[in-house]
């Protein structure tokens, strides 16, 4: 596994009240309250400064339990979401390699990185792809692997995946990423348009899947291509 991330507090966040380590054990502590019981996770998450990939203008609300705008009518998921959907596609095992379709601001990436040994995140859009490269390049993550391209096509190159995340709702989950799932891999995504359900799918076998509902959850929408 990755060595634990070293992060320091700036002048600039201590004058703005963004006491990391204290912020983010607080954090940790509602996602606990709240039903994530994954520690390999909750210390991915306590290993993150959230307000490090937001907008200077939010940075006093990164750490509430809220999706923020990032720009290009993309989100960063709420912290509980993002921990719920790692856990859920860790299922206590140790991860190899994992794909994250949606990289966005890069804030999910991060936290994959420190529950498993390989991550491969993909961004349709290009402002975000080279927002996200900027906002983990300090982090130094070269287990991290951004890619700009379509997320419905995954990134077949790389498969299989031992676990597959996706931040966006897609009226189906595409049959490209159920195929780059490794056998006794999981991929956890939102689902649905206008009502939306988070899906579990384990494949069980080289032509079988298990899918399972979650609870109602609300991700901007799954799109094709890509934005240049």
């Amino acid at each position: 596994m990755p060595a634990p991330i070293q992060v320091r507090t700036s002048a600039r966040e201590a004058n703005h009240g963004l006491n990391s380590e204290r912020m983010r054990a607080a954090l940790v502590a509602r996602l606990r309250a709240q039903g994530i019981a994954d520690e390999r996770v909750l210390e991915a998450v306590h290993a993150i400064p959230r307000h490090r990939f937001v907008d200077e203008a939010l940075a006093s609300r990164a750490y509430e339990d809220a999706a923020l705008p990032i720009g290009h009518g993309q989100t960063i998921s709420q912290p509980w979401i993002v921990a719920r959907m790692i856990a859920a596609a860790r299922n206590g095992r140790e991860l190899g390699k994992v794909l994250e379709v949606g990289t966005g601001c890069g804030y999910q990436a991060a936290v994959l990185a420190g529950v498993a040994r390989e991550v491969y995140s993909i961004e349709r859009i290009k402002a975000l792809h080279e927002l996200a490269r900027n906002q983990l390049r300090p982090f130094r993550l070269p287990h991290v692997r951004l890619v700009f391209g379509d997320g419905m096509l995954g990134v077949p190159s790389a498969a299989p995946f031992d676990a597959i995340v996706v931040a966006a709702a897609g009226l189906k989950i595409p049959d490209a990423l159920l195929a780059q799932l490794a056998v006794g891999g999981r991929l956890v995504a939102p689902e649905g348009g206008a009502r939306q359900r988070l899906v579990m799918i384990e494949r069980t076998g080289a032509q079988s899947w298990v899918r399972t509902e979650l609870e109602a959850v609300r991700f901007v929408p799954l799109q094709s291509g890509v934005l240049l």
